[in-house]
């Protein structure tokens, strides 16, 4: 069965949506952006302190909008593929989810 996470048509530039999705025991949180005609899934977990990404509930983004920006020490992450460019993990990656778009849903596919 297909995870629904959100509806494609409510992510929007500069915004992100969180969800929630089933692993093992406890809930991982994840995060999407959009970023013009694409867009990104990451789990909300920093690789260097292993806690949440965002500043508050569903703020990932620096104050331009232009890198992911951890709240505990202020890393920054390129959007498109999660590299950290800058701060104590410079060179790790952020986890990204694999979806896929399913009637205008986006959704965890089978089996994941």
């Amino acid at each position: 069965m297909k995870k629904t996470l959100f509806r494609l048509e409510d992510l929007q530039d500069g915004k992100c949506i969180t969800a929630k999705i089933p692993d093992g025991k406890f809930d991982k949180e994840i995060f999407a952006l959009a970023q013009g005609d694409e867009f990104f899934v990451y789990e909300n977990h920093c690789p260097h302190t292993g806690g949440p990404l965002d500043w508050l509930p569903g703020q990932f983004l620096n104050i331009d909008k232009t890198f992911i920006q951890c709240s505990t020490h202020h890393a920054l992450f390129r959007i498109e593929d999660g590299v950290c460019v800058s701060g104590p993990c410079a060179g790790e990656c952020l986890r990204a989810v694999n979806v896929t778009v399913h009637e205008g849903n986006v959704v965890i596919p089978e089996g994941e």
